[in-house]
């Protein structure tokens, strides 16, 4: 049997994601992944293992009245166990809105992804939204 290629298990993790099937893009995960949310709010900073980012992913669905959505939005390109995977993340909230291109680098290991690192356009705007 062929083990996915990185690009086969990010394009598992975002379809996932897009059904809204979070157990199954979790299951994607390494339980010892390592995620590094970008910028100066609430969410910011290293977070590792399956339940801190189940806890992330919880709060920011929280935060944003369950509007939080990620889609792909380009080709997703592989350098040996990286992909990058340019994005399109928005939300609404009451009182703010964000809506924007940002890229996700995911490292691969064994059909699993160990390392989630995120960057977004607008740094500013994200911070605010989140708070």
């Amino acid at each position: 049997m062929t083990r996915p290629t990185p690009i086969d298990v990010a394009t598992a993790y975002f379809d996932a994601l897009s059904r809204g099937e979070v157990p199954a893009a979790m299951a994607l995960l390494k339980p010892e992944v390592i995620w590094y949310q970008p910028g100066d709010n609430r969410f910011s900073g290293t977070h590792q293992g399956l339940d801190a980012i189940g806890a992330l992913l919880g709060g920011m669905m929280e935060a944003s009245q369950g509007t939080f959505v990620i889609a792909v939005n380009g080709t997703m390109m592989a350098n040996g166990s990286m992909v990058a995977v340019p994005v399109q993340f928005s939300g609404t909230r009451t009182g703010a809105s964000m809506d924007m291109p940002g890229m996700d680098l995911l490292t691969v290991d064994d059909g699993s992804i160990t390392e989630v690192r995120l960057f977004s356009s607008d740094p500013y705007i994200e911070d605010t939204f989140w708070g």
